[in-house]
């Protein structure tokens, strides 16, 4: 543990860049949106967990143990961690690369790996709220591992947002968790540390997104334009229309397909996008290398603790399978994975 629990200052940068946004449109609707960029093939499926599940932070003997309240669609990095999903109450959770992190000494606390960080709050919470108030009060020690294939740690920020338009945004700077909380918070990228982004982003917003916006692949730009044009898009009654109205913002801040910086290594290209619907429920994904957008209606799963049943959607190298429209019938039965730990 003392060694995962190291400082970020030792782990080299990771090719990895997202962005996440939260869309507050009309009639009480919203959206959150992310996208997932990475250098390689991320390896990702499509999970639906029911309620009533024994979770266990797979940090060693001392680690955290809770059984989900909540059920939960989730899009996994590698099969062995939660990088985004969307839970039955309508919580959005995901995690975004922060190579500034660094994560608190090994003490007492029972340990929560990053691998689940997410998953444990969309198991456990129904609003930013009743997240925020349980993590500030760190009833865990949360613990990191290496990447898969990679001698370098996961270093990661979380931003969860609900069916209100409640925001917040969680890292571990220097060993200490600082949270922002509020819907203003509706936009995160990667580095350099949030306080920055924000101090960032206001110089673009007092020179005018109609006059001039950055168009780089660097975080602090992608941040810029996902700001201005998530509030610019028109708030219309038409579910359809803001639904395309955020999916259109997202692509405006991927990274093209292919494109890799060696010497930035935290920009690559965009593996695949999710928009969650969190007023109706609903999980759609769109992946770089497939023509279509489908998605999950989480009203037509069973989440119960009695019948529901652990899915999966595989979705092939690159997520290159071919789906559309609504897909809850695809998911098939699967033993859950095992969160990478320590």
């Amino acid at each position: 543990m003392t060694v995962a629990c190291a400082s970020s200052m030792v782990v080299m940068p990771v090719a990895q860049a997202c962005t996440r946004f939260v869309y507050h449109g009309a009639d009480d609707l919203i959206v959150t949106a992310r996208s997932m960029d990475w250098r390689l093939d991320v390896e990702t499926n499509l999970w639906v967990f029911p309620r009533g599940m024994k979770r266990n932070g797979e940090a060693g003997e001392n680690s955290l143990q809770w059984t989900a309240k909540y059920g939960s669609v989730v899009a996994t990095g590698y099969d062995i961690s939660t990088t985004d999903g969307l839970n039955e109450a309508g919580l959005s959770a995901s995690v975004l690369w922060l190579v500034e992190s660094s994560y608190p000494e090994p003490s007492d606390k029972p340990g929560l790996t990053i691998a689940a960080w997410a998953q444990y709050v969309l198991d456990n919470f129904a609003t930013v709220s009743e997240a925020v108030e349980t993590l500030r009060t760190e009833p865990f020690t949360l613990v990191t591992s290496y990447v898969p294939g990679e001698d370098r740690l996961a270093t990661l920020h979380l931003a969860i947002s609900d069916a209100t338009g409640d925001s917040a945004i969680v890292e571990y700077i220097d060993g200490q968790q600082i949270i922002h909380h509020g819907s203003q918070y509706q936009v995160v990228t990667n580095s350099p540390t949030y306080r920055k982004q924000l101090a960032m982003n206001q110089y673009w917003q007092e020179a005018g997104g109609t006059m001039v916006l950055p168009g780089t692949n660097r975080s602090p730009d992608r941040f810029a334009r996902a700001y201005f044009y998530a509030n610019a898009v028109p708030k219309t009654p038409d579910l359809l229309k803001s639904i395309a109205s955020v999916f259109s913002v997202i692509r405006n801040v991927s990274v093209p397909f292919g494109i890799s910086t060696p010497d930035q290594p935290n920009i690559a290209s965009t593996r695949w996008r999710t928009v969650a619907d969190q007023k109706h429920l609903r999980y759609f994904f769109e992946s770089a290398l497939t023509p279509n957008i489908f998605w999950v209606d989480l009203k037509e799963l069973d989440f119960s603790q009695e019948t529901g049943q652990t899915l999966k959607l595989a979705l092939g190298p690159n997520q290159s399978r071919t789906l559309a429209g609504e897909v809850h019938s695809y998911f098939q039965p699967a033993q859950p994975f095992q969160f990478l730990g320590l």
